[in-house]
């Protein structure tokens, strides 16, 4: 009964004709032209913005509007989405290390192959089209932000960013075949699937961690995205060049911007809660700071990240 599964698993994963036969195109793929990505994200801003004025005109006292299950729903929904992708580019990576190795393994190891694409690697086949998938799950993470808007009648503008941001890098992962993105979404969906899932948890009324969750799993991404990224920058000296090192440029540069920003909240997180610890009240207010800033911080999503 193990075997029959796995081999279920695997072909619904990994060996699906639709998987297999995958191609990035700007005729074929949804979402996949410049005109759907501008359009969409200046939607998802337009549309924040929209909601926080309406708030701002209707619900001046500032009162939470209550979403009900909405947030755990999407919160599981999201954790599970998060694991299928995970498991489907981490089946669908072994496959075609397995089926394209005869090609490079004389210049490169599987995970050289893994940080580096060689020159003229085209966006088709199972890895790509996980990669695909994860690029239409950005477009779910911005729920997220109307959740904020509606619960803290606030507008995030660091979210609107950082999603805007996130959803553009994706895209380029897939138009320019940029190297290192199978490590950076499995490294991504499964901080992903812990943390929606711990979200789910206890907004369902299970005790919550003793510890910051949220904020742990993204110094452990961050610190493994930071590692990939000098990993490719070596790579791409040593080895002759690496695919799409343009838009890991681009990368780079917003990873470094994300990273500096979660450094600045997490000083600002540490030494507050050490100066209101020592005050009176100091307990509630620290709790209070670690999560307003973990679920900050947990938005960056590295890569995404």
């Amino acid at each position: 009964m193990g075997k029959t599964l796995t081999q279920i698993l695997n072909f619904w994963l990994s060996e699906h004709p639709s998987i297999v036969a995958f191609r990035w195109s700007h005729t074929q793929s949804w979402g996949s032209t410049w005109s759907f990505l501008i359009t969409s994200i200046a939607f998802y801003v337009i549309l924040s913005t929209f909601l926080r004025l309406f708030l701002y005109i209707f619900n001046r006292s500032g009162r939470p509007v209550s979403l009900g299950p909405i947030p755990a729903i999407h919160s599981l929904f999201m954790a599970l989405i998060s694991a299928t992708i995970f498991a489907g580019i981490l089946l669908s990576t072994a496959a075609e290390i397995r089926e394209t190795r005869w090609f490079w393994r004389r210049s490169k190891t599987p995970l050289q192959w893994l940080l580096c694409f060689p020159l003229g690697t085209r966006p088709s086949g199972r890895v790509f089209f996980w990669s695909y998938v994860y690029y239409l799950s950005r477009f779910l993470h911005m729920l997220r932000t109307l959740f904020t808007i509606l619960r803290r009648s606030k507008l995030p503008v660091f979210h609107l960013l950082n999603h805007s941001f996130m959803t553009c890098m994706c895209f380029l992962w897939l138009e320019f075949s940029q190297s290192f993105q199978v490590l950076a979404i499995l490294s991504t969906t499964l901080v992903y699937s812990m943390v929606y899932g711990y979200r789910f948890w206890t907004a369902v009324g299970l005790p919550s961690a003793c510890f910051p969750f949220v904020l742990n799993c993204q110094i452990v991404l961050l610190g493994c995205n930071l590692a990939f990224h000098v990993g490719v920058l070596l790579l791409h000296f040593m080895k002759g060049g690496c695919n799409g090192i343009g838009a890991w440029v681009f990368n780079s540069l917003l990873n470094g911007v994300i990273l500096l920003l979660f450094l600045n909240f997490y000083v600002k997180m540490h030494f507050g809660k050490r100066k209101v610890g020592s005050s009176g009240g100091g307990i509630q207010r620290g709790e209070t700071m670690v999560q307003s800033s973990s679920d900050l911080v947990s938005e960056m999503g590295a890569k995404e990240l």
